[in-house]
């Protein structure tokens, strides 16, 4: 009897180390006692997933020797004394900034982190061109703190009310669109500033004929860039006809954008352009109260018209010159 006890132990014993092998190769996942991850086989690239790391800053261009950034609450610029207005104005925009939850300001003023001062009201008073934004007060409504400042004029150059109302702004709302739509992105926005501009008031403050916006998406939706370049006059065109890629514009104005970004990286981006890789707003006056093709003509254009201006113009557009810039006057070199 005490035998076949035993002979029933061994056999149950067999049995269930059977089962348990059987069941091991059945459940691949479980090893050891521990039980595999499933997202630590997940490839994330599998899902169209692909990480960004950060880049504080990335929206700074490259500084040269005289600049200083200057630091506000939705923007951050380089103030140039010699012509009284930003060699660029640069801020990320994210989808929740184009929400708007406080009214405009409408009050200009001078701002006080420009140590040397900047232009004012006189300087603008009856000359005809707009006190017009570089970044839009529209791209600063998520905050009353951004929206007092971005009406600092430092933030501003003489602009075109045709410019102003038309193009220009029809470029800012396809900026928010693409805010929108790719979550956040970063512009950098300026006059292309040059010796023999024309100038107004008593600060003797530039009028630009060219005024330029860089923007680069580097989100989880991609990595691209474009800039536009834009003649401080009304214009009909479709906004796409002034698209040009980054290393145009850097060309132009001398300004190393997006320096923060990996090498390689920064040299697709800035040298690739492809309207494809945009969504375009289909009206191009979408938004605007004002027909660019009957924009008013401001008696101010006589300053943009002169032979001096147009002889510097021609040449920065129809050829490769680069602006360097030894001191705080932008000099063209040949």
């Amino acid at each position: 009897m005490k035998a076949l006890s035993i002979l029933l132990l061994l056999i149950i014993s067999f049995c269930f180390t059977s089962f348990l092998q059987i069941m091991e190769q059945k459940s691949p996942g479980i090893s050891d006692g521990r039980i595999e991850s499933r997202s630590s086989r997940i490839n994330p690239e599998t899902f169209g997933i692909l990480p960004v790391q950060g880049i504080e800053k990335l929206e700074i261009p490259q500084l040269k020797p005289y600049e200083a950034v200057i630091t506000h609450t939705g923007y951050s610029l380089s103030y140039n004394e010699a012509f009284e207005q930003a060699n660029w104005v640069a801020y990320e925009l994210t989808s929740a900034e184009t929400k708007a939850v406080v009214k405009r300001y409408n009050r200009f003023i001078v701002d006080p982190a420009v140590s040397s001062g900047t232009a004012n009201s006189k300087d603008y008073a009856k000359k005809g061109f707009d006190t017009g934004h570089l970044a839009p007060a529209r791209d600063m409504a998520w905050s009353a703190t951004a929206m007092k400042e971005c009406f600092y004029y430092s933030n501003m150059s003489p602009q075109s009310p045709g410019f102003n109302r038309g193009i220009w702004k029809r470029g800012e709302e396809q900026v928010r669109s693409w805010a929108r739509e790719y979550g956040s992105i970063y512009i950098v926005t300026g006059p292309i500033l040059t010796e023999g501009l024309p100038t107004i008031g008593p600060d003797r403050v530039a009028v630009p004929v060219l005024f330029y916006k860089v923007i680069l998406n580097y989100t989880q939706t991609g990595h691209k860039g474009l800039g536009l370049l834009m003649k401080n006059e009304s214009s009909g065109e479709s906004l796409r006809s002034f698209a040009v890629s980054i290393d145009s514009v850097e060309k132009i104005t001398g300004i190393d954008f997006f320096p923060r970004l990996p090498d390689e990286q920064e040299k697709r981006i800035e040298s690739h352009l492809d309207l494809g890789d945009w969504s375009w707003n289909s009206n191009p006056t979408e938004g605007s109260k004002t027909n660019p093709s009957n924009s008013i003509q401001c008696s101010g254009n006589r300053y943009l018209n002169n032979r001096k201006t147009a002889k510097s113009i021609n040449h920065l557009m129809k050829t490769t010159t680069t602006i360097a810039s030894p001191s705080p006057s932008l000099m063209i070199v040949q």
